[in-house]
C-alpha cells in the first residue's frame, strides 16, 4: 500500500495535536487559499469515513472540538466548513479517511459561500 498518512512522512504536514487513535495535521503544500485548514485523521488506514469504528469517530469529533478551540483563539475564523469526500466521484484523492477543518473569514473573497455551492452550480446539473 503507497498511503502518504501511513505514515506521514510528507516534510509539508505539520502536526499539530496527536491522540491515540486520530491526530490533526497542516499541509502548507495544500492550504493554499484556505489559510489554516487541516485535517483530522485516524492512525489506522481506513479508506473512508464508513470505515471507521465507533471509537474512531468518537476521538474524530473530540478533536474537532479541540482544533475548534485552538484555531478559535489563534485566528479568530468567522465561520468553518467541515467535511468527508467518500470516494473518488466524491473527489476523495488520498484513500485514507481524512476530515476537512476549514475555518473561514470575512476578508475571504468567497465569504458567504459553503460546501454546496460547487455541487448546486450550472456546471453540475445533469
Amino acid at each position: 500500500m503507497n498511503c502518504p498518512f501511513c505514515p506521514i512522512t510528507d516534510p509539508h504536514h505539520r502536526i499539530v495535536f496527536e491522540r491515540d487513535l486520530v491526530l490533526f495535521t497542516q499541509n502548507s503544500k495544500y492550504q493554499g487559499a484556505l489559510k489554516h485548514s487541516g485535517i483530522i485523521i485516524p492512525r489506522a488506514h481506513r479508506a473512508t469515513a464508513f470505515d471507521l469504528d465507533r471509537d474512531e469517530v468518537i476521538a474524530t469529533f473530540e478533536l474537532l472540538y479541540e482544533v475548534k478551540s485552538w484555531m478559535d483563539s489563534n485566528f479568530q475564523p468567522a465561520g468553518y466548513n467541515l467535511g468527508w469526500n467518500c470516494g473518488e466521484t466524491a473527489g476523495q484523492q488520498v484513500m485514507h479517511a481524512h476530515f476537512h477543518v476549514i475555518p473561514r473569514f470575512r476578508e475571504e473573497p468567497l465569504a458567504g459561500t459553503g460546501i454546496r455551492t460547487m455541487l448546486r452550480s450550472e456546471q453540475n446539473q445533469w
